[in-house]
């Protein structure tokens, strides 16, 4: 029972490997060290307000047997357009973001002093092994156990955080007011718990599942989902507190560099709270990020090789590899050329991501409640609501940061 339990799950947990990253790792735990549980209210309801969105890709799927990009040429070859333009201008600056703060942690692992150029190339190409050899089934297994070894380690850590921490948070609720605090809050919100174009990768993602497991069905699709999304969101809480707990009030200025900030966090656990859970934290952290790294190189060439086909009308032999060594290369011509500059291609990344997101809203919902969708798997009322909620709160929070620029 318990193994068909486990065989049935995949495209969920490889949506929470892609989540819990720099979101996670890097945000919540900012957001906890300077706020403390303060913005409990923001991971919460962008968490519930994005909830439909994410959950169409794989429902429209596993109904259709085509991917969300399937869809969006069905509804309009300018949708599709768009999303190919997107694409292309932000998946090289994320690739390397996240590779970049997964260097940062390998080298506080291993304890092997490589330059960050070094060790992100070394990564990238570990990563391009694992999928260039085992492809999705391979990626499938290794997440479970990747997101199985992240959550253990993390409750842990949040566990002695909580017997060792800081005694004096309030969880009284605040909306930042200085310039400061109001990006920290769009860049939270932009990437909690997942740009809203993780719904494309995950509808592809269930094709592939849905081609290997016979009883996939939307149902077992769905259940799947939530258990991944649930994951994300317990973990995301978890950072948070970690970041309150430890780092709250610590007087500590955290360096805005992804890498860098992993760095003091894993040593600030450390000196807080001993250093016999050193290995733990590591291990949570890298996980993190190894995740995310290894199933973003997996998920942008998937979804440009499949858009690739549907704009030129034909199946293109080894696309994904083709679109998987495009992004090795672009990411490695970042990382050791202009990596000064990464700061500013994160925040533009990290704008995009949020100010897109009421476009992949809209595209998912007209798309899930159109004629392309069975009426039997079409969201019932109640789903309806909150996916107009969403669209109301992610597109009023987009035009706000717009106008405060």
């Amino acid at each position: 029972m318990k193994l068909a339990f486990i065989k049935k799950l995949g495209p969920g947990l490889l949506f929470a490997g892609a989540a819990i990253g720099v979101s996670h790792l890097v945000n919540s735990t900012q957001v906890g060290a300077e706020f403390g549980f303060g913005l409990l209210w923001v991971l919460l309801l962008v968490n519930l307000f994005k909830y439909p969105f994410f959950q169409f890709g794989p429902r429209y799927a596993t109904a259709t047997g085509e991917s969300l990009l399937d869809g969006y040429k069905k509804l309009s070859k300018g949708l599709l357009i768009a999303y190919f333009v997107l694409s292309f201008a932000t998946m090289f600056t994320i690739q390397t973001a996240v590779t970049i703060v997964t260097a940062g942690l390998a080298e506080q692992l291993f304890g092997i002093d490589f330059s960050m150029a070094t060790w992100s190339t070394i990564i990238t190409l570990i990563c391009l092994g694992i999928l260039t050899m085992g492809r999705y089934s391979f990626l499938d297994k290794l997440m479970k156990v990747i997101i199985v070894t992240l959550t253990i380690s993390t409750v842990i850590a949040v566990t002695m955080a909580i017997f060792n921490g800081n005694d004096a948070l309030s969880a009284g609720q605040i909306f930042p007011t200085e310039t400061g605090g109001i990006t920290l809050l769009i860049v939270f919100m932009g990437w909690m718990p997942a740009p809203l174009d993780i719904s494309i990768f995950h509808s592809l993602w269930a094709i592939e599942k849905r081609q290997e497991t016979e009883n996939f069905t939307p149902k077992s699709a769905l259940f799947d989902f939530n258990f991944g999304y649930i994951i994300t969101i317990v973990l995301g809480i978890c950072f948070m507190a970690l970041g309150a707990l430890i780092m709250f009030n610590s007087g500590l200025e955290f360096s805005s560099k992804g890498g860098e900030f992993a760095s003091q966090l894993i040593n600030l656990y450390t000196e807080s709270l001993s250093s016999e859970v050193y290995i733990i934290i590591a291990i949570a952290a890298f996980t993190t990020m190894f995740s995310t790294t290894l199933t973003t190189l997996d998920a942008s060439p998937r979804a440009m090789a499949k858009t690739s086909q549907l704009l030129f009308g034909k199946y293109i032999k080894h696309s994904y590899i083709f679109w998987m060594l495009i992004l090795v290369v672009g990411t490695i011509i970042i990382m050791t050329q202009f990596l000064a500059e990464m700061g500013s291609l994160i925040y533009i990344a990290t704008v995009l991501s949020f100010v897109t997101a009421p476009f992949y809203a809209i595209s998912n919902y007209i798309l899930i409640t159109s004629k392309h969708t069975p009426a039997a798997w079409q969201p019932k009322l109640g789903l309806r609501i909150l996916s107009w909620l969403g669209i109301i709160f992610l597109t009023g929070f987009s035009v706000w940061y717009l106008f405060t620029l």
